[in-house]
């Protein structure tokens, strides 16, 4: 018996020098998740085996719809900058529907999410899905419009004030004095009435000293191109057709205008306003029949979101530049910086940045 245990000895010293060694060694792996308590919330679900960052983040994107072809360039950019960045990027567009994008919200957070970049369709409506992502220690970015009454994360978009003075400035030193129609965007558009807001700021100290009367002032509902279509015919109508100047708060909405000016012969002897460089609405301006659109870089934004989104799944610092008060909290805020593009401007602004080729949008000119 006792030569059997020396014999067997060296071999019970290696394996208890093996378990202890083990038990060493794995002690530590909980201490891999630093940072704050609220970072922790957002990737807690996510690291069963070796912390925040031992595996591929995943980034929701909700869109409200892709029918708009600036809405395609967003989903391209952002989830080429998200694979860029090592990120997966799960997008679902909802067709203006706030039902279907609270659903496919949901489906996203059950795909196992880290983090959800929204764009809203209804700003107070998409709260519901602030509340469900948090609720799974999600953390939620509003993309280019705000979700108001909630605790919305972070707020990613172009100074939207800023647009609308933009464009009223731009339309104001066409035409200084006159009747104005304003077609606006969607009311359920947070950034809309932030638009609407630095439009007033330049006219209304006009309005007040007479110079400018605003004639027609319509919502666009959903930012469907029939409605504003529909809105200008009959602001049209109702003056008898005589209109100085027009402020539509998009290049789709500008679009139907210039269609209804069009029928009346009146296209290009009306400035009118837009907002998002399409390419149609960039090929309307260098041809005359639309005044201006905004350039705001889509690519920046859309990079800056997929930025942060990763930043933010992994728990680290994002710096904010600005906050947004949506009537519950004051949301951390990146405000990026838009500029007018006009017949004179265009080559230096959207096509100087490779947004639009040259020729594609002069084909039209000859």
């Amino acid at each position: 018996m006792k030569k059997s245990w020396r014999r067997f000895a060296p071999l019970c010293l290696a394996l208890a020098f093996a378990f202890v060694f083990s038990a060493c060694t794995t002690g530590g792996t909980n201490q891999t998740n630093g940072g704050s308590a609220g970072a922790g919330e957002t990737v807690d679900h996510k690291t069963e085996s070796g912390g925040k960052d031992s595996k591929k983040i995943k980034i929701g994107f909700s869109m409200d719809t892709l029918q708009e072809e600036r809405w395609q360039r967003d989903r391209d950019y952002l989830v080429a900058k998200g694979e860029a960045l090592g990120a997966e990027v799960l997008v679902q567009s909802a067709n203006s529907d706030d039902a279907k994008q609270i659903a496919q919200a949901e489906n996203l957070i059950s795909q196992g999410v880290d983090i959800l970049i929204v764009v809203p369709h209804n700003a107070d409506a998409a709260a519901a899905i602030v509340e469900k992502a948090h609720a799974a220690g999600i953390k939620v970015i509003a993309y280019d419009r705000l979700i108001t009454n909630s605790d919305v994360d972070l707020y990613v978009s172009f100074d939207s004030v800023l647009i609308g003075e933009l464009q009223a400035k731009t339309v104001v030193e066409k035409a200084p004095k006159g009747k104005y129609v304003l077609i606006g965007g969607a009311d359920t558009d947070y950034a809309a009435h932030l638009y609407k807001k630095g439009q007033m700021n330049i006219l209304q100290p006009l309005v007040d000293k007479g110079d400018i009367q605003i004639v027609y002032d319509q919502w666009t509902k959903d930012w469907n191109p029939a409605v504003a279509l529909a809105n200008m015919e009959n602001a049209l109508t109702a003056n008898n057709n005589q209109i100085d100047a027009v402020i539509a708060t998009n290049d789709g909405t500008a679009g139907a205008v210039i269609q209804a000016l069009a029928a009346q012969n009146l296209a290009g002897k009306i400035p009118v306003s837009g907002l998002d460089a399409e390419l149609a609405a960039c090929q309307r301006v260098v041809e005359g029949t639309q005044l201006m659109t905004v350039y705001t870089s889509i690519k920046d934004m859309a990079e800056t979101a997929a930025e942060v989104a990763v930043k933010m799944a992994r728990g680290e610092q994002v710096e904010t530049n600005a906050t947004e008060n949506n009537g519950k909290i004051d949301v951390p805020t990146i405000l990026l910086e838009p500029v007018a593009a006009t017949k004179e401007t265009m080559d230096a602004t959207v096509i100087a940045e490779g947004f639009h080729k040259r020729e594609d949008v002069y084909k039209n000119v000859k």
